[in-house]
């Protein structure tokens, strides 16, 4: 591998590192790194999968709480949407018509 070919495996890597902070899926940093950083989705996929194997525990991880925070964002709609039903219900029973 040239040292280009190593510095823009390196480069992909430290963008997919940024993706994680900031809590993305491998398919939000795929589509973010091609949207943005015109990278091709198979190499972000490729250098993401090597990152994978090198930090399984890391990624098992990160998986694990990835999948509680969206659990819990869930659970954090559906009670905004029954408070708004609940006080559009409130409202519209002292309305008359």
């Amino acid at each position: 591998m040239g040292e280009s070919s190593a510095s823009y495996i390196h480069m992909v890597q430290h963008l997919i590192e940024k993706c994680l902070v900031y809590r993305m899926s491998k398919e939000e940093c795929v589509d973010a790194l091609s949207k943005h950083a015109n990278i091709k989705p198979v190499i972000t996929s490729t250098v993401w999968g090597e990152l994978e194997k090198e930090n399984r525990e890391f990624f098992a991880a990160y998986g694990r709480e990835r999948e509680q925070e969206l659990a819990l964002e869930a659970e954090e709609a559906m009670r905004r949407v029954e408070k708004m039903l609940a006080d559009r219900a409130g409202g519209d029973s002292g309305e008359e018509d």
